[in-house]
């Protein structure tokens, strides 16, 4: 999906044209991938627009450029404050966010300690991340690509450099006729999608991988562990075989592109009786009841954005 630009982007404190955005070519990021990101979700409430957990969002920006050693010159309030602000400006929503933590141009070697930090944030529009069937369920594959392993690259941390192991599982999905692949870990445990965190349910248990299995700390994963809690749903999270996604009663990936996506089918097996299940369905409808403002926000997760005006953007 295209990217439709707007008319601002936040950078270092301060409003800028879209297309004065650039860095240089020779930048750290460019040579070696330095860089911390979000992807975060602005939804269009009848009240107004409100970002999807903003606090959490920019806290796991800073926990991933901590765990780089990467520098922010910005609290979390500020972050926010930057978000608000460009959402607002650019008067686009429903949206996407993007805030980008990133080292520029300074140090040609992997030495990055002698480079600029650089932070942007900006918005555009985008829908549905796996498509049109994401609200029916949607084909995986198990990935051959093994998860990033732990002491290797840190998965806790949202890094540019780590969505290289990501570009290669979807990338093969997609060749072999897929919407998604799932990764394993190093030991051959289910770890994440792409880009999504996976949840299954057996006997009416929903279960999902621990960190420790590779996972990034998902900020809608967390959200839906609390939703399936406050429903008093039984919720583990354990280790979870190969085998589990074909045994399965229900299948389903979070995040924020994927939000709460049914899995149809994995390696070509069907997920249940192949339709979405009562848990899902459950956890469905109290997420999307809440980001459309059909159900109280209970849990505090959205922040309003001071409105100027809507531009007509087609999504």
């Amino acid at each position: 999906m295209a990217i439709q630009k707007t008319e601002k982007i936040w950078h270092n404190g301060k409003l800028i044209a879209w297309d004065d955005a650039c860095i240089h070519v020779m930048s750290h990021v460019v040579n070696y991938g330095s860089s911390v990101f979000e992807g975060i979700r602005c939804y269009a409430l009848p009240n107004g627009p409100a970002i999807f957990r903003a606090k959490e969002h920019i806290q796991r920006l800073i926990d991933s450029a901590k765990i780089y050693r990467i520098e922010v010159d910005f609290t979390r309030d500020e972050l926010v404050a930057g978000m608000l602000d460009v959402v607002g400006k650019n008067g686009v929503w429903p949206c996407y966010v993007r805030p980008i933590v990133l080292r520029g141009y300074g140090e040609a070697g992997v030495n990055p300690f002698q480079s600029p930090t650089e932070v942007y944030i900006c918005n555009y529009p985008w829908g549905k991340y796996l498509g049109s069937d994401a609200e029916q369920g949607v084909d995986v594959c198990v990935s051959s690509w093994t998860r990033i392993a732990p002491n290797t690259l840190p998965a806790m941390s949202k890094s540019g450099a780590n969505y290289m192991n990501s570009q290669l599982i979807k990338m093969e999905a997609i060749i072999d006729g897929y919407a998604e692949g799932i990764a394993l870990d190093v030991n051959g445990y289910v770890s994440e999608g792409s880009g999504e965190n996976v949840f299954v349910v057996r006997n009416g248990v929903l279960q999902t991988a621990p960190l420790g299995n590779s996972v990034l700390p998902g900020i809608t994963r967390d959200s839906v562990l609390t939703i399936a809690r406050d429903l008093e749903i039984s919720v583990v999270e354990q280790g979870i075989p190969r085998e589990m996604l074909y045994l399965a009663d229900e299948v389903f990936f979070t995040g924020t592109a994927a939000e709460i996506t049914p899995i149809r089918s994995v390696d070509k097996i069907r997920v249940g009786k192949g339709t979405i299940g009562p848990i899902t369905k459950k956890v469905q409808k109290e997420f999307y009841g809440i980001v459309t403002g059909e159900k109280a926000d209970r849990f505090t997760w959205l922040t309003p954005v001071p409105v100027r005006s809507k531009q007509t953007v087609s999504v």
